[in-house]
């Protein structure tokens, strides 16, 4: 019987509800053919740690019962061997994946399976059912469990009894089958490219290449889920994944673990190679200026306006952004930050005095009660340090590729530097050490919104140290 013809029906108990922080309690491993078991496999696990009350009251399953059993280590090879080429199945399949492929991880171990999930699979062949979690099926279905309720290999079974029901009509087969393949159907996939090598491709963060006959890039995406998103282009019918279908070759691939890298790195190649599918991004263009100039009375001004070619080569640019918001933003970041003038900044032009100066933020440049020599040194002075986007120098320690590994992104003199990766030996607070891991990258306009907006959106598990 082809392997690719075999489920692993798989059901897991925990101590709680995060695979990043809980442990496996006990696992139960049922091989399917699609219509009975052809093998199973149940086994206790030492989480080596305290079971919660709450979950031992669900489980049943106590401190005293998996004391003597077996770490997940000493079950992993088990688990990849029964598992190896089958199609992982469980009911809620994100939870018991998720949970395999986490112990895998800190073990070192990157696990990868093609997954179905049966309570999707359950909503698509039985739209009538109002509820679908497994107790309100097994009750549905009459499936039976026993006593069994919350241990790993009662629920497995019963998600086997009712994967069999789903499965005996050969049209359920064909929808389960593009589950599996996120939608995607061979006759759908480029000439070079098969489902085999899609579902090859990692579940981790990183960039990704297709490349086209003559080894071009002609697109670059990230994805804190290579895998998923890849096979999400081919799966949809739009004018981009036709134009995928015709052109892609290849496909490479990048893990980089911290979600800003992937971003940094994404926004840099796309930058450096200008892939032709990468229309959007790759014809980013900053028409938005920040600019300044003198007044009749001498004063420096600021300002920001939508501008040609022909007209930043006349004018005195500072900045340029892609939207008049972010210009707009620029502006308002550095007459705070500077104290400067509204008047003279463009902001509040109707008013004298500006309202700044009303609230005591504005020396009176607007009401010539600061002279043009005086107010100009700070403009001045403020217009020096718009070279740089940050106001302090420091380093980001985000997620490595493996749990022994931190990503370490530098931003020094203002501008972000480039990015490396320090294994668990390298001290995290030493400056000096860290900074000699930076692959450097050229700073561009996009990388200090990349950078915001990560710190800002409160993505990742990041820390900074301030240099």
């Amino acid at each position: 019987m082809s392997k690719d013809k075999i489920y692993a029906i798989i059901d897991i108990e925990t101590t709680g509800g995060r695979a990043a922080r809980d442990k496996i309690t006990e696992v139960a491993i049922l091989l399917h053919d699609g219509q009975r078991v052809i093998d199973t496999y149940e086994t206790l696990i030492n989480p080596e740690r305290g079971i919660p009350d709450n979950i031992t009251r669900i489980t049943n399953i106590t401190n005293e019962m998996v004391a003597e059993a077996p770490r997940f280590y000493e079950v992993a090879k088990k688990i990849v061997e029964m598992t190896e080429g089958a199609i992982f199945v469980a009911h809620n399949v994100r939870f018991d994946y998720g949970f395999i492929k986490a112990e895998f991880k800190r073990l070192g171990f990157t696990y990868t399976r093609r997954q179905l999930c049966t309570v999707r699979l359950s909503r698509k062949v039985f739209p009538e059912i109002r509820r679908y979690g497994l107790s309100n099926l097994i009750k549905h279905f009459n499936l039976t469990i026993g006593e069994n309720r919350h241990r790993a290999m009662g629920d497995a079974a019963a998600t086997a009894e009712l994967f069999e029901i789903i499965m005996n009509e050969t049209l359920n087969q064909e929808e389960a089958q593009l589950m599996v393949n996120l939608g995607i159907r061979e006759s759908q996939l480029p000439a070079n490219i098969n489902l085999a090598r899609l579902h090859e491709l990692p579940e981790e963060t990183g960039v990704y290449y297709f490349y086209n006959k003559e080894g071009d890039i002609i697109y670059v995406g990230k994805s804190i889920n290579i895998k998923k998103r890849v096979m999400s282009h081919f799966a949809k019918q739009t004018p981009k994944s036709k134009k995928l279908y015709e052109q892609v070759w290849d496909i490479q691939y990048e893990v980089t673990g911290s979600e800003l890298v992937a971003l940094l790195l994404e926004s840099q190649e796309i930058k450096t190679h200008h892939p032709i599918v990468n229309k959007a991004q790759r014809s980013r263009s900053y028409p938005y200026a920040i600019y300044s100039y003198e007044n009749q009375e001498g004063y420096t001004c600021i300002n920001f306006a939508k501008l040609n070619k022909k007209q930043k080569s006349t004018l005195n640019v500072l900045q340029e952004y892609s939207s008049a918001l972010s210009a707009k933003a620029g502006v308002t970041r550095i007459l705070q930050k500077h104290e400067l003038c509204q008047t003279f900044c463009n902001v509040d032009t109707l008013k004298r005095p500006c309202f700044y100066h009303q609230i005591h933020k504005c020396t009176g440049a607007c009401i010539g009660k600061e002279s043009p020599e005086d107010y100009n040194a700070r403009v001045h002075n403020a217009i020096a340090h718009m070279d740089t986007d940050f106001d302090e120098d420091f380093i980001l320690i985000d997620q490595g590729r493996s749990e022994t590994e931190k990503s370490v992104i530098l931003i020094e003199n203002g501008i972000y530097q480039g990015f490396g990766y320090a294994d668990e030996d390298v001290p995290h607070d030493s400056v000096d050490d860290l900074k000699e891991l930076i692959e450097p990258y050229i700073h561009n306009p996009d990388t200090y919104r990349i950078i915001r907006s990560f710190m800002a959106g409160g993505k990742g598990d990041f820390r900074m140290i301030r240099i």
